[in-house]
This record gives C-alpha cells, structure tokens and sequence, in this order.
C-alpha cells in the first residue's frame, strides 16, 4: 500500500500551524516559516516580547483605530479596527530571528493573511512570495495592492485543511 505524498505547500502550511500552537494568544494564533527552495530556514509565532508576560498572563493591551475603507477615496465610510499593541506579529519575529541573506528569493508560509505593517516589512525583507491561508479582510485590498506594485507572488491557498487542533476559533 502506497500513502500519497503532501505537495509542498501543505507541507510547509501544516508547519506554520503547528508552529502558531507556541501562541499564547488568546485571540488569534499565527505562525510563519521561511523556505528557500525545500529548505526551511527559520519559524516564529505571534506572542509578546521574551521576558514579558504574554496576553494569557496579563491580558490583551487592545487598541481601537478607525480608518478609511478605501485610502486614498473620498468616501467617509471608516472602518474600525481592534488590535493588541503586546503582541508582536509572527512575521515580525520572523524577520527579527532570521538573517537577511537567507530571507533573499526565499518564501514565507503564514497561517494567516498579514497586516498592512507585516506586508510592508515583508514587501522590503527580499522574499518573493508569501503564501497564506486565511484572510485578513480588514487590510486585503490595500496589501493585495502593495504586493501586485512590489511584484511579490501573493496567494491563499485553496482547499487546505489545517492539522487537527492547531486553530483558534474566536480570533478578531
């Protein structure tokens, strides 16, 4: 009997999910890898800085922002977002523990859709695809449009399944 063989994407996808298992974040776990070519270079998850206490320990630090729904439009039309200011994102981590050499031409699995300030770190970090697999509606048409101007493959993956208890499910 011959068990079929993961591509390479779900590979590395189910990767970033069981790396988000390290978040201690009750809203929302994210993990993230690097690959260059089949070669996984670093991972990171979102959680507070080393030697602080986590949201699950001290709680969240929620902000409240309101933007426009499209920049740059004359539309009034605001959106309003939440976030947490302990947490540094995964993709930040990513980009603090791996080293730039080894990020040049490389690929980025992330569990989730990255924010407008990951995206802009990512867009400068000499990646040239990020791969995600659930949506982050609050940013994606503007960070859909910086990828398509930076020329960076930006794709979610379709039909995927995330490994058995690896989601949170009340995220934000």
């Amino acid at each position: 009997m011959t068990s079929l063989r993961k591509d390479w994407d779900t590979y590395f996808m189910d990767i970033a999910f069981m790396v988000s298992t390290r978040s201690r974040c009750p809203r929302r776990h994210v993990g993230t890898v690097l690959v260059q070519g089949k070669k996984l270079l670093g991972t990171a998850y979102n959680g507070a800085p080393m030697g602080v206490q986590d949201c699950s320990e001290a709680g969240c630090m929620i902000v409240e922002e309101f933007e426009p729904a499209i920049a740059g439009s004359a539309s009034t039309e605001m959106i309003k977002k939440q976030r947490c200011i302990r947490t540094i994102h995964a993709e930040q981590n990513l980009l603090l523990f791996t080293d730039r050499v080894d990020r040049e031409g490389s690929v980025v699995y992330v569990t989730d859709q990255p924010c407008w300030t990951c995206a802009n770190m990512l867009a400068n970090s000499g990646i040239v695809e990020i791969v995600y697999y659930r949506p982050y509606s609050k940013d994606d048409g503007k960070v859909t449009s910086l990828m398509e101007q930076r020329g960076l493959l930006f794709r979610q993956l379709d039909n995927y399944v995330p490994p058995a208890d690896t989601e949170v499910q009340d995220g934000s």
